[in-house]
């Protein structure tokens, strides 16, 4: 018991420095008591007196992993109250109390019931208090102690990972970092060197070696070299008490492995290949495969392949496959056994990704030699042209030649060729070739307006091998040529006012030309030659292939003319020139101020005057007569007996009436008009014929001036046309003569007409000096009889 109570003193000497920490708890230096009076006012003003305390007792210590087979002695509760005569009780309350921790109520000796462990509590707090058994009241207030427990090594060093896992790159040097190991103590830091760890290497030398401090494991051999060793084990120690004999120690586990760098160049295994290829092969056909070797991984074993310059390079190609890594020979160019048999190539491989640290080691590419022999086939006829474009003139003449292809036997017996038309590119068997030297030429006509182009195909064919063929495409472009007029883009129709101005633009026309000429269009607009000169209206030329129609003369009449009809000539500039004339037709209308038609039938003229109602009946009155006249006329006519048709020879006009028709027979003086065929200038306004009802009183039809104009021939074929398009013409067939031969003539008039009122014989003779063509007028009146017969 006194060697437990040295020690107890011991640790209350030792506690003594820290006690201030602990709230209720006070230092005793000594066996004497101290005595303290704290004056504590409440909030009704009461005062309160701390009384001295009485405790006599010390602050423990205990060692953990106690293994003595009794109890292990903590330490004594005293109080300056204890008389020894056990009168007080000793309490111990906190922490562990009566379980870890029991107290002998009457002496206050305190004992720990069983083994601690500091790593799983370092600290007991814990209350006392002394208690009068008689009376049961404390005779000190309770008091706070605290029970530390103090380490031994007990604790090895633990790594924060059973097993780690590092890389390094290859060649690299001496005390390049690699990783970092960690391992902890649970010992009290603190206190000795329990808890003081060292790092030590047991397995992985002389490649690697570890900071004993930091735990940092480094390369310790130059240039290692993952294509020698990649993995690589090392067992790393951790050991506490600063690695003194006696300490506890921890054992890791580090796998480290060694990553890739470009140090080393491919390689072939062999330095000569040797391929074959028929001639015939098409262009990009794989010949054969060739690998250079690297012992490098991934992108550092990427390699491409190429052919040197020299023999063969620019008839092959080399391609690397991405996934194998090989280079795979190619054709690139038509292969030609009769032209060489044998090339030697040159394939070199070298790394896509070299790093230059390892430059120095030597140029990172390989080169091996490959022969590629060709072999003999029969080969079909080959085309001097990849295509062939032939131009021709639409107008060309059928069975002209237009072209011609070539092909020949690319083998050495240069066998004989012929020549033929696919006819499923010539449907129409436009074109056809000669067999024997492949000219081209047609079969019918050309119009490039149709078909501007033609593509057929030609195939060229061995006669003594009828397998052997080829074929190659012909393009035909027909060129243009001008042989289409130009006309109006579409049919134009267009109106005048009667209020018009001169100089009004009443009509802007526009022309097409199917043709296409290399520079373009370009369309001229001038009057017909027969009418150089319209009174009514003036064909402008814009200068950009249209024309403007404008107005002549102020003011138009529908009650002389309704419509007008304008012929425009319409030329090109191309060659040869055409031209076309188009007819522009132009109504006169009623418009408004603005210019707005209103009307152009002639019936408004009625409608626009307002007739009252006495007019409209008598109007109607009138009609009604006029039809019982018709009527009465066509009777007298149905009783009339029918007359001979006489004609008298001293008539001037020869008039031919059908034998049954309704007309008038030869009291028909409105067929035609001699005095205006006499004199056209001189011609009056059309008449109504008095034998025939009119349709309407209003509608006159009026012709188109036509006195500019002296050709007779014209004029009679137009005045015939107005007649055969006049409803106002009699119902019966009438034949005119005319005998106007125009005016200033140098000849006198020849007409037999005017040769009855001569009243001596004329001279004829001269017509048989004019030609060929007045032969037969020259006979009829040169003879001495020709008047008497």
């Amino acid at each position: 018991m006194r060697t437990y109570y040295c020690l107890s003193l011991f640790i209350w000497t030792y506690m003594s420095h820290i006690v201030d920490a602990i709230p209720l708890q006070e230092k005793a230096n000594s066996d004497l008591p101290s005595k303290r009076v704290v004056d504590l006012t409440k909030d009704d003003g009461k005062i309160l007196h701390r009384t001295k305390r009485g405790w006599m007792w010390n602050q423990f210590f205990l060692l953990e992993e106690y293994t003595g087979t009794d109890t292990q002695y903590v330490g004594k509760l005293h109080t300056d109250q204890d008389k020894g005569d056990g009168n007080l009780k000793y309490i111990l309350t906190g922490d562990g109390a009566g379980s870890l921790f029991v107290i002998d109520e009457n002496t206050g000796d305190i004992h720990a019931a069983k083994k601690l462990d500091r790593e799983e509590k370092s600290l007991y707090i814990l209350r006392a208090k002394a208690i009068d058994r008689k009376t049961g009241r404390q005779v000190e207030p309770e008091s706070e102690f605290i029970i530390k427990i103090h380490d031994i090594n007990d604790n090895e060093p633990k790594f924060t990972k059973d097993l780690y896992t590092a890389s390094v790159p290859e060649m690299s040097g001496v005390g390049t970092s690699v990783i970092q190991v960690t391992a902890t103590d649970a010992d009290d830091a603190n206190y000795g060197n329990s808890a003081k760890v060292v790092y030590s290497i047991l397995q992985g030398q002389p490649y690697f070696s570890v900071d004993p401090e930091s735990g940092i494991i480094k390369t310790a051999l130059p240039d290692m070299s993952r294509e020698n060793k990649e993995q690589y084990q090392v067992v790393i120690q951790a050991k506490d008490m600063g690695g003194q004999m006696g300490g506890l120690s921890g054992t890791t586990t580090v796998n480290i492995t060694l990553t890739d760098v470009n140090n080393n160049p491919p390689r072939f295994p062999q330095s000569t290949y040797q391929f074959n290829s028929p001639e015939s092969v098409p262009l990009g056909t794989h010949l054969g495969r060739i690998k250079a070797n690297d012992p490098d991984v991934g992108e550092n074993a990427e390699m491409e392949y190429s052919i040197a310059e020299g023999d063969g390079a620019d008839m092959f190609d080399v391609i690397t496959d991405q996934d194998t890594q090989e280079g795979i020979i190619t054709v690139k160019q038509n292969l030609d056994f009769e032209n060489k048999m044998l090339y030697t190539l040159r394939v070199d491989a070298s790394n896509t990704h070299p790093d230059p640290r390892f430059l120095h080691l030597g140029p990172f590419k390989d080169t091996a030699v490959v022969k590629i022999a060709v072999e003999d086939v029969d080969e079909p006829p080959v085309f001097s042209k990849l295509f062939y474009l032939i131009e021709v003139d639409e107008d060309v003449k059928e069975g002209s030649i237009i072209g011609q292809v070539t092909a020949y036997d690319p083998d050495a017996m240069n066998n004989l060729i012929k020549y033929s038309i696919d006819r499923h590119t010539d449907m129409d068997r436009i074109f056809s070739i000669h067999s024997e030297n492949g000219s081209i030429f047609t079969l019918k006509p050309l119009d490039r307006e149709s078909s501007p182009w033609h593509n057929i195909t030609i195939t060229a064919t061995e006669i003594n091998n009828s397998k052997q063929s080829s074929h190659i495409p012909v393009f035909i472009r027909i060129l243009d040529i001008n042989d289409h007029a130009p006309e109006f883009a579409m049919y134009y129709e267009t109106f005048v006012c009667e209020n018009a101005k001169p100089g009004q633009l009443i009509q802007t026309v526009s022309v097409m030309d199917k043709d296409d000429p290399p520079r373009g269009h370009k369309f001229f607009f001038e009057p017909v030659p027969e009418f150089p000169l319209n009174p009514n209206f003036t064909i402008v030329d814009n200068k950009d292939n249209t024309a403007g129609i404008m107005t002549r003369k102020d003011g138009y009449s529908r009650n002389k003319m309704s419509t007008y009809l304008l012929p425009i000539l319409i030329f090109d500039n191309d060659y040869p020139i055409q031209s076309s004339t188009g007819t522009l037709t132009i109504r006169v209308c009623a418009c408004d101020h603005q210019g707005n038609m209103q009307s152009c039938n002639a019936e408004a003229l009625v409608l626009a005057a307002g007739l009252s109602t006495g007019a409209l009946i008598a109007i109607l009155l009138c009609v009604v007569i006029l039809l019982v006249l018709v009527v009465l006329f066509a009777a007298l006519k149905r009783q009339r007996k029918k007359e001979p048709l006489i004609i008298s020879k001293d008539d001037v006009r020869d008039n031919i009436v059908t034998y049954n028709d309704e007309g008038g027979g030869e009291e028909d003086t409105q067929a035609f008009d001699i005095g205006t065929l006499r004199n056209p200038e001189a011609r009056e306004d059309s008449k109504l014929r008095r034998d025939v009802m009119p349709e309407t009183i209003f509608q006159i039809r009026r012709t188109v001036p036509l006195w500019e104009n002296i050709d007779v021939q014209d004029f009679i074929h137009r005045r015939l046309k107005e007649n055969d398009s006049d409803p106002s013409a009699p119902p019966y067939d009438s034949l005119a003569t005319y005998a106007y031969e125009g005016n200033d003539s140098i000849a006198d008039s020849l007409s037999s007409l005017e040769s009855l009122t001569a009243d001596c014989n004329q001279d004829y003779d001269y017509l048989s000096d004019w030609g060929p063509r007045f032969k037969k007028l020259a006979d009829m009146y040169g003879g001495d009889d020709s008047d008497r017969d």
